[in-house]
């Protein structure tokens, strides 16, 4: 008996374990759906379904509760935002939440089941953590963790702390304190640091920040975990510090300059030194961050790297052989721009463990000219933003079309799923909504049709005025048909002045390729709602940045007539014209203090609360103040990356651009009196500028939404 007692109590443990087991992936997304909408916490129940072919879920109302079935935490968290969008009229985003509670919840009497055969949901790019997330405390992560989970992301990059895993594997390089600290980035530069562009600029980051970063990266993989999302963590390819070759007899290749800067060097693969530093960098990511990760990042040769003297196959395989031998079965993810990966660098891969990402998506389609990148699994993708630059965009009919046709033509084998890989992500929200939703519908998407679901969810309502402005705005600034473009259009307001001018960025351009009168006629459209959608904040947020890319569009032409009055040397004409400029500038920086979202002050103070120290502070708020301004070059003669992460930011209009224009009119005007004058040494001025600006921007409205409004549509 007593033998029996036992064996039942042996029993009775483990099945409470496997119940438990059973029960646990779906704990992540309850807790989530207690963060994100309460109201329906206690409303909601969860049963896990067996896996098929792809991830799937199910909704349906018993006994008056939701019940999600799904085949895992991943697809559970899609189904709650299915549910939240498509019957509840809420939504989440990166332009504002609209989560209000909804006091009766909808029924869905016969069960509705979506599927998806895709694989892979991939989130962010390198550029993402430093335009976008360079100052991210824990409270901002578990926000952009629980909306990743909600649409769907299953596979995200983390690349915020590998400061420790590169300290770490130095320090027993014998490299000292000072060189390590020379390597390693400021918290807003790493991106390019670990793609192998910089070394050391921005730094030196203080132990205490490479220490929080850390904890912060683990706390953040124990939450991904719980989701259902796998990390995509740095490789190591064969990146090493510029001075190595001057310790080391292994072969390496010099790597030169990335505009004015020196880039790390390339140790080649195939030396037997390679297996050695990639043994103990793979040493160090296991120890810090865990022996489960599935999915490494690493471009070698990135952006112009030199490959003298490499047989590509052979460095591939090495690469791929060391990642294999510390993390067996990983799978190396390699990104698809311009020429990259090269195909001998596949040639001799294991293509079970490789993953490429269609990186430009909205342009290219180098998934079939290279015909399935010579047979590799790859996920079709889009880079949308460059620099978190603003203004609107999104080919968003092009991206329901692309994948589908990726998905069902000839390298449709190949096709394993979607990506947004923004260079930041703080902007247009519908585009990144849309992509990742596309692989849960069968059939191709209609976006005319599919976009009044996401606006009645967007801002929890709809009235005829915004349907309409909508279906205008596809057809205008979201259209699929407005030619080759990296990211939107820019803002002249925001440029760097000449007499000239074509873009603000150096791969930028200014020119509008798409209806802008049509798009005024829509932002104006929008903005006649605005009394019914005051409280609305999504709604306010959508307002101030429809109209502030109205101004945007209409300083084209007041520039182009400032310009045409001072060549015809008509003093008159061009005073009036400079003061409308001006005066548009001034309007628009009124428009954007409407709200802290579009506040200079709303980053800086991110910058200053994510350092834990007076030395993290101050270093983190001149990170930020470099990046949005002149980016950091040293000469003059290499400053082609100047207002490459350009903002439209109350305190920034009526200050930085402001400002730099008027030293240009003031020397224009000197020209047409007659007298000799020193062209504006800008490179200068903006690395003053941000000197003297060290502090938090004055950048509160002075007038009301409506005030402001009024004076923009009358």
């Amino acid at each position: 008996m007593k033998i029996l007692k036992h064996s039942l109590a042996i029993l009775f443990v483990l099945l409470c374990t496997a119940a438990h087991t059973y029960a646990a992936p779906f704990d992540g997304v309850r807790e989530l759906v207690s963060r994100r909408a309460p109201w329906l916490g206690k409303h909601i129940q969860f049963k896990a379904m067996p896996s098929s072919d792809g991830d799937c879920f199910t909704l349906q109302t018993v006994n008056k509760k939701l019940l999600v079935q799904a085949t895992g935490a991943n697809a559970a968290a899609v189904g709650v935002n299915w549910y939240l969008k498509y019957y509840c009229h809420r939504s989440m985003s990166h332009l504002g939440d609209q989560l209000a509670p909804v006091t009766e919840l909808p029924v869905i009497d016969q069960p509705v089941t979506v599927k998806t055969s895709s694989i892979y949901r991939y989130a962010l790019n390198y550029c993402t953590f430093n335009y976008t997330m360079s100052f991210y405390d824990w409270d901002d992560w578990q926000w952009e963790l629980d909306w990743m989970a909600l649409n769907g992301v299953n596979l995200m990059l983390v690349a915020n702390g590998s400061e420790a895993v590169w300290q770490n594997t130095l320090r027993r390089m014998n490299y000292s304190e000072k060189e390590i600290a020379d390597f390693i980035t400021g918290p807003a530069y790493n991106a390019w640091w670990l793609m192998g562009n910089i070394e050391g600029w921005g730094g030196p980051m203080p132990q205490s920040q490479i220490d929080s970063r850390k904890k912060l990266v683990q706390k953040m993989l124990k939450r991904m975990k719980s989701l259902g999302i796998e990390p995509l963590m740095p490789g190591f390819y064969g990146m090493v510090p510029s001075n190595l070759k001057n310790k080391s007899k292994a072969h390496i290749i010099p790597q030169g300059t990335w505009g004015a800067f020196t880039r790390p060097d390339i140790l080649d693969p195939t030396d037997p030194e390679f297996d050695r530093i990639a043994g103990i960098f793979y040493e160090e990511t296991r120890r810090l961050y865990g022996s489960d990760i599935r999915f490494f990042s690493g471009d070698p040769f990135h952006e112009g790297g030199a490959t003298d003297g490499v047989a590509l196959g052979d460095a591939g395989r090495a690469i791929q052989k060391t990642m294999q031998k510390y993390f067996p079965e990983s799978v190396w993810v390699l990104q698809g721009w311009q020429d990259n990966p090269k195909p001998g660098l596949l040639e001799k891969l294991d293509k079970r463990y490789v993953l490429v990402q269609e990186l430009f998506g909205e342009n290219t389609n180098n998934w079939e000219t290279r015909k399935g990148y010579e047979g590799t699994p790859f996920i079709w993708a889009t880079v949308t933003n460059f620099g978190e630059r603003p203004g609107i965009n999104g080919k968003l009919q092009r991206f329901a079309d692309e994948v589908h046709r990726a998905s069902n033509g000839e390298y449709a084998s190949y096709m394993k799923g979607v990506g947004i890989l923004p260079e930041g992500i703080n902007n247009n929200p519908v585009t990144y909504e849309l992509l990742l939703e596309l692989v849960w519908h069968k059939d191709r998407v209609d976006v005319d049709q599919w976009v009044e679901s996401y606006i009645t969810a967007r801002y929890g309502r709809i009235t005829d005025d915004i349907r309409t402005a909508w279906k205008m705005m596809l057809k205008s600034i979201y259209s699929s048909e407005v030619g080759y473009q990296e990211g939107p259009p820019e803002n002249i307001l925001c440029a760097r002045p000449a007499l000239e001018l074509k873009s603000v960025s150096s791969w930028g351009r200014l020119a509008k390729k798409y209806d802008t009168e049509l798009y005024r006629k829509a932002a104006l459209l929008f903005a006649r709602a605005m009394p019914q959608f005051s409280d609305v904040r999504t709604y306010r947020i959508d307002l101030i940045h429809f109209l502030r890319q109205v101004i945007a569009n209409d300083a084209d032409s007041v520039f182009n007539a400032i310009m045409t009055a001072y060549q015809e040397k008509d003093t008159q004409k061009y005073e009036k014209q400079v003061s409308r400029f001006l005066d548009m500038i001034d309007t628009e920086n009124e428009l954007l203090a409407q709200d802290p979202f579009f506040r200079l002050s709303t980053w800086q103070q991110q910058a200053k609360d994510a350092g834990n120290t007076a030395a993290e502070k101050k270093n983190n708020f001149h990170n930020l103040m470099m990046l949005i301004t002149y980016w950091g070059e040293h000469i003059p003669t290499e400053d082609n990356l100047h207002d490459y992460a350009y903002k439209e930011w109350a305190g920034m209009m009526n200050t930085y651009y402001k400002d730099r224009w008027m030293v240009y009119f003031d020397y224009q005007r000197a020209l047409l009196r007659g007298e000799t004058a020193q062209a504006p040494d800008y490179f200068h001025w903006e690395r003053e500028w941000v000197e003297k600006n060290l502090h938090m921007a004055d950048d509160a409205p002075r007038m009301s939404l409506t005030e402001i409004v009024n004076k923009i549509t009358r």
